[in-house]
């Protein structure tokens, strides 16, 4: 999940707040915690049900007993399917539960959702990252509090040490289940914590220091990043030749930051473009979820698609945004001139670009070819597969990333509604997507 991008801070007297529940020793503490600190505000407690032990039944029986107990509400999601040959189970159930909780606490009425999380997860993540070669957005390990998709996920107990949190609940008589499988050292963490903690008792706390510093590096790298790229990028395009003068290492950093919006880089890409990119080539990359592409020095980015859309009949006769899924983007009717006559525009067919074409930017101009039209108004190569609209018949009306075409304007003293395409990504306009001769 992407974090939001304003941030915010959570209200811990909404109306609802929602705590993620396993059964084991903290999240029952923190459970216990919450609904005896809540104050108008109802708590409700979310089992995820993994499907992976014989007694997880009887866990999530035992998590709706607590809860009923401590008079908050209880949600459970089982999870469902089973990891692919090959994939990590941890991986594959962190993933299922993060979807789960997020569900169950939107589904709950809640924006606020705890977890328990301490000192030594803490230590543990920062380790267990350092030893995958991760960097200081790595190392920063588990933030405090961070919003995802409209809801707050907060650690209280980040700073705790897990015996605050052991003698809280003997103090209070609270009964836990024990996971057989936190003693499997198949699992990495359970490596860690079978054999760091007993050898280094006192490395929990200079770890989670070390994770405290990682953040304050990664807050100050998003920050540089930030004013590096004011100048020099949109979300559509980072300006290569002037990317290129800043020093290896802001370069590095201000590559990250850009491609953040799109994927999680791996550090093998950014290594990658910085090396072969040269001033005036024209490169591809191939990336997660899709493509880099350097082109006129400026760096792009394609999201990965399957076969384009078939052709479709279109009814544009009325202002508004159409989307058209598949395409990317979507059209936008609205009156001005010069446009076409909506009477032209109720029944189109919107198609791929196949074969040769001709474009017409401008009532005084030349037709052109769709493949010069197009490097004309600097349109990128893989943005030139469309879509085009015809009308009913068959001439011409528009085309994605040029406009519409001087062909089709409707005389003076017709009403007249414009076309203009928008990409998803709701990027500034480049003048290939102004409407023509606008």
């Amino acid at each position: 999940m992407a974090d939001s991008a304003t941030p915010r801070t959570a209200d811990p007297s909404g109306d609802v707040v929602a705590v993620a529940f396993s059964g084991g020793l903290d999240s029952t503490a923190l459970l216990h915690a919450t609904a005896r600190a809540a104050a108008g505000c109802r708590v409700v407690a979310l089992h995820v049900h993994h499907g992976l032990q014989s007694h997880a039944d009887d866990w999530a029986a035992h998590g709706e007993r607590v809860a009923r107990e401590l008079g908050v509400g209880f949600a459970c999601t089982r999870l469902s399917g089973s990891p692919a040959p090959g994939d990590s189970i941890e991986a594959w159930a962190r993933a299922g539960r993060h979807r789960a909780l997020h569900d169950m606490s939107i589904a709950a009425g809640a924006d606020l959702l705890l977890l328990a999380h301490h000192r030594r997860d803490q230590a543990e993540t920062f380790l267990l990252q350092a030893l995958r070669g991760a960097g200081v957005a790595g190392l920063s390990a588990m933030p405090r509090a961070q919003w995802r998709y409209g809801l707050c996920w907060a650690r209280p107990w980040l700073d705790l040490p897990r015996e605050a949190i052991l003698a809280y609940a003997e103090q209070h008589g609270l009964r836990w289940i024990e996971d057989p499988s936190n003693g499997d050292a198949r699992f990495a963490r359970n490596r860690l914590r079978l054999s760091l903690w007993p050898a280094f008792p006192a490395a929990e706390a200079g770890l989670a220091q070390a994770a405290r510093w990682a953040q304050q590096a990664a807050d100050l790298a998003a920050e540089v990043a930030a004013a590096d790229l004011a100048g020099l990028s949109t979300p559509g395009r980072l300006d290569l030749s002037a990317w290129a003068r800043l020093s290896p290492a802001r370069a590095s950093n201000a590559l990250r930051a850009w491609l953040s919006a799109h994927m999680t880089a791996p550090a093998s890409l950014v290594v990658r473009v910085q090396a072969e990119w040269r001033l005036g080539a024209t490169l591809s990359w191939p990336a997660p979820g899709g493509a880099l592409h350097a082109w006129r020095d400026g760096l792009f980015w394609e999201a990965q698609s399957s076969k384009l859309p078939g052709s479709v009949v279109l009814d544009l006769s009325r202002p508004g945004r159409y989307p058209q899924a598949g395409w990317g983007g979507a059209w936008v009717v609205e009156p001005a001139r010069p446009g076409v006559a909506p009477a032209r525009l109720v029944r189109l067919t919107q198609q791929g670009r196949s074969g040769a074409g001709q474009f017409q930017r401008a009532p005084a101009s030349v037709p052109r070819s769709l493949k010069k039209a197009c490097q004309e108004v600097g349109l990128p190569p893989w943005r030139r597969s469309g879509p085009l609209l015809f009308d009913a018949e068959q001439r011409l009306i528009a085309v994605a990333g040029l406009g519409m075409d001087a062909r089709a304007f409707a005389n003076q003293d017709e009403p007249q509604l414009a076309l203009r395409w928008l990409e998803d990504s709701a990027l500034p306009q480049s003048e290939g997507e102004d409407r023509v001769g606008a």
